[in-house]
């Protein structure tokens, strides 16, 4: 028997603006379902005012976005302030939405919203943005990768979100602003003044203003995989010392040149002691795409004329190539293929080929087509001249 779904909208009761206690919002809503509150905090409603959020917003030292839909068109521009009076008296009768970061740390009734969420680690909650939006105003269908609570102060908004777990969520590319190519909601509301909508990280909404109105977004810090392990490496390598270098005192004489072979790896790995669980194909990739950009003191230029793979073949059946000795070469085995690095991409290619091409600076083009019969290397080799990390010398 399928367990029953927690309910997607509920109304809020004296004490409990969330409709419930946290710890149950936190075990059956938190990072999982969207969750409607009717009710939830009606003292915030007039929290702030519409001509105080664009005073702010003409501050130098405030963030804010003016978003603007043309609807006949279908186009969107985005612009970013201090804004002047102008700005805003030029402004048109509809479809723009002033957006302002961190209100909370400018007003202290709009800070004191925060004390409804102290059910958060305080260090999860970022800010308090608030947007003032006039009637058809909004800032189109979109995914935030963090969560948010948003609720809804003066006027009435409408909400459309996608709890449809594989909706697409690629983004237009002919807009300033990332906004979803399609969108097909699965619920539609109308919020008035206290309401509020919990939204979990990459949930599909749109918020399109019925009047002009304001909505408070209470959105919580959610650093990328990627960002946190720049800022920890930037970490640990400040605790280093100079001298604490790739060391190779084991080293045998090589098998084949340019090979990065298993006992590089290993050594790679004992450089890394923080990375030491990190898993041998990620340290692979990692490390032949580094090794191959690092101190890279020029880009390779790419020739004048783009060569196909057929043209290619033909003009190495009769000349030789060069490699850019401004182009770092490597490879690496992974299983009964390779993986050829070349000024920090990575190719897929033979071992013979991957060999061969770190073996030498210039090669004999026959041999190197001998060594490319599929069209996947000879694809690779006019991927190399192309980019300009192999030069083709004279034909016969």
């Amino acid at each position: 028997m399928a367990l029953r779904r927690p309910p997607i909208e509920v109304a809020a009761a004296p004490g409990r603006p969330l409709g419930m206690t946290p710890a149950r919002f936190l075990r059956d809503y938190w990072q999982k379902r969207p969750l409607l509150v009717r009710g939830a905090l009606p003292q915030f409603a007039n929290a702030t005012t519409p001509e105080d959020l664009a005073g702010l917003a003409c501050e130098a030292a405030a963030l804010s976005r003016i978003v603007q839909h043309d609807a006949a068109r279908d186009r969107w521009s985005v612009r970013s302030g201090p804004f002047s009076e102008r700005d805003f008296r030029r402004l048109p009768r509809a479809h723009w939405t002033l957006l302002v970061q961190d209100v909370d740390k400018w007003d202290l009734d709009v800070a004191a919203l925060l004390d409804h969420f102290t059910f958060v680690p305080s260090w999860r909650v970022d800010d308090v943005m608030v947007s003032y939006a006039v009637e058809g105003g909004g800032v189109g269908p979109h995914v935030d990768q963090y969560d948010v609570f948003l609720l809804q102060g003066r006027g009435r908004r409408r909400w459309r979100i996608s709890d449809d777990a594989d909706a697409s969520r690629e983004f237009r590319d002919d807009a300033e602003i990332k906004i979803l190519r399609e969108f097909t909601p699965t619920h539609d509301w109308e919020l008035a003044p206290g309401d509020m909508l919990y939204l979990p990280p990459g949930v599909p909404h749109e918020g399109t203003a019925l009047s002009p109105c304001l909505t408070y977004s209470v959105g919580m810090r959610a650093p990328s995989q990627a960002e946190l392990l720049f800022d920890f490496a930037e970490f640990l390598a400040d605790g280093l010392r100079e001298e604490q270098r790739y060391a190779d005192p084991d080293l045998r004489a090589a098998r084949a040149p340019g090979e990065i072979d298993a006992a590089a790896l290993e050594r790679v790995r004992a450089a890394l002691p923080a990375f030491r669980r990190i898993d041998s194909a990620r340290l692979r990739h990692w490390f032949g795409a580094f090794i191959t950009r690092y101190r890279a003191a020029h880009d390779a230029a790419p020739p004048p004329r783009t060569l196909s793979a057929d043209q290619l073949a033909s003009r190495l059946a009769r000349g030789r190539a060069l490699r850019n000795p401004w182009s770092r070469f490597a490879w690496a085995r992974d299983g009964r293929r390779a993986e050829l690095f070349v000024a920090g991409e990575r190719h897929a290619c033979t071992p013979a080929l991957a060999q061969a091409l770190n073996a030498a600076r210039e090669f004999d083009g026959a041999e190197l087509l001998r060594l490319a019969p599929g069209a996947a290397e000879r694809s690779l080799l006019a991927t190399l001249v192309n980019a300009g990390h192999l030069h083709l010398l004279r034909t016969r």
